[in-house]
């Protein structure tokens, strides 16, 4: 098949040398395959395998974080896999990308191939880009850069999330007209980045966009000279990288992470829910409650049969109850597990692929079709494997759109920029008719198209106007309006 496509559109025209430093990392959905691709690529070119999923950095709880199992790792040694205990909370994006590193260059001492594989998108995004801030602040995704036991030095933090949104008012006006007034997550991570480096997240975004565009126009303006500066688009990337998503269509997505919870459950996942709870209660009884809202805590399947759990331990619970609460926290983790993955793709179509276009390394990602599981080794090991030997020895790849019409259709972006980098793009608006904050425009746009707006809209108009009046000459009135607030820039 891959020779097929090396004849038709390829990217000849650019000339390859062997890269020094190599990586291949593997990004997608959960359920799609990606760790059974890693373990056959490794196997084939001398690799060991980098985990890049946040729940599987704890020991132990295979089940509730989908960890590959000692026969499914088939004597390929696997790094920062089950290396942190349950007590820690999970590792913000500079503390993986350290730690990533030097497991990266200790597989490289060795002589061999390091391959990154895991869902946790920001993790994978902040490691091969050199614009992302390994040092653990990192404004442009919002994601955590205080360690807990910083973070108790900081009571405000744990203060309402309307307290917190009008701190940041203060310290940070345009952050805070970014986020919506209840996103406490990313309210709160703006004022992290606050305190603890006295600069205001706004100003890190134009930090990284200035020097992203400083990259950018080093590559242009040096790529081509005399062979001696190489700053192409390796130099806004780490290493020179390979990139394999492997993709599944929705339905056959679905079918699949169904089938795994059901599977959860026939090999012990309340066995790990009792292991948790135990620990919580352990941790209660010295003092030390857990934060359930952080960590191994929110892990699916975990949260959602907490309760049935509980009542089955109690024993006060009858038969017919039980049936019922194991039956709706079944479809609680189904549904969070699509969920999850809709939030995977969303993030690789939107963000990911942004990042790679901005870069100029769009040729660095192929798509390949796991939807059918049975013509798995056909269709995404054999193609991934043709594709990482031409890779190494640099020989021209075929262009990434060009490999099947899904790759066509899902290589493209979601849309032409990345909100996160698009400040003048934020605008925060709000809908006083339905009570509705809507911080994109995209979502605004969507908010006054929507069926529930215009009736709400109608109906308050004809409220409005007293019985018998109307027609033409009266003043015009806005039901709706929006107040916007603008992004930097």
């Amino acid at each position: 098949m891959l020779r097929r496509l090396v004849r038709g559109r390829t990217l000849a025209s650019m000339t390859r040398t062997i890269p020094q430093n190599p990586l291949v990392a593997i990004i997608g959905a959960t359920g799609t395959g990606k760790s059974d691709l890693a373990v056959s690529l490794a196997k084939r070119y001398n690799g060991e395998i980098v985990n890049g999923d946040a729940m599987q950095l704890y020991a132990g709880l295979p089940i509730i974080t989908n960890k590959i199992t000692v026969q499914e790792q088939q004597g390929i040694p696997h790094h920062l896999l089950g290396c942190i205990g349950l007590e820690e909370q999970t590792w913000v994006v500079g503390t993986f990308v350290q730690r990533a590193l030097e497991v990266i260059e200790g597989i490289r001492e060795r002589g061999r191939l390091p391959i990154l594989v895991g869902g946790t998108h920001y993790y994978t995004q902040s490691l091969l880009f050199h614009d992302r801030l390994a040092g653990g602040v990192n404004a442009e995704d919002g994601e955590g850069i205080i360690a807990e036991s910083e973070r108790k030095e900081w009571p405000m933090l744990q203060e309402p999330t309307e307290v917190l949104l009008e701190e940041l008012k203060k310290v940070d006006p345009v952050m805070a007209g970014r986020w919506h007034p209840n996103d406490r997550r990313k309210i709160q991570r703006s004022l992290e980045i606050y305190l603890r480096t006295g600069k205001k997240a706004s100003d890190l975004y134009a930090e990284q966009r200035l020097r992203k565009t400083a990259l950018s126009h080093r590559a242009g303006n040096e790529g081509d000279g005399d062979g001696d500066v190489d700053l192409s688009s390796s130099s806004i990337m780490r290493f020179p990288t390979l990139i394999f998503w492997v993709h599944a269509e929705a339905e056959a997505l679905r079918e699949r992470l169904d089938s795994r919870v059901e599977k959860m459950l026939a090999v012990g996942l309340l066995d790990e829910v009792r292991t948790l709870n135990a620990f919580a209660q352990a941790q209660e009884g010295q003092n030390r409650p857990v934060d359930d809202t952080r960590g191994i805590w929110v892990s699916i399947g975990y949260k959602e049969f907490k309760s049935y759990v509980d009542a089955l331990e109690s024993g006060r619970t009858a038969d017919p109850e039980l049936e019922k609460l194991k039956a709706e926290a079944v479809d609680r983790t189904k549904a969070a597990t699509r969920q999850y993955a809709k939030r995977q793709m969303r993030w690789i179509r939107i963000k990911f692929i942004n990042s790679l276009a901005e870069a100029d390394a769009a040729d660095k990602l192929y798509l390949l079709d796991g939807s059918d599981a049975s013509s798995f080794e056909q269709n995404v090991v054999q193609p991934a494997s043709e594709m990482t030997q031409q890779f190494l020895q640099a020989c021209s790849m075929p262009d990434p759109t060009s490999t099947s019409a899904l790759a066509a259709t899902q290589l493209v972006p979601k849309r032409s920029y990345d909100l996160s980098a698009a400040p003048k793009r934020w605008t925060k608006q709000h809908c006083e008719v339905c009570d509705v904050t809507c911080v994109i425009e995209d979502q605004w746009v969507q908010h006054v198209k929507s069926r529930t707006h215009r009736r709400l809209v109608s109906k308050r108009k004809q409220l409005s106007v007293p019985h018998g009046l109307g027609g033409d000459g009266e003043k015009s009135t806005t039901y709706c309006e929006g107040i916007s607030t603008p992004g930097e820039g």
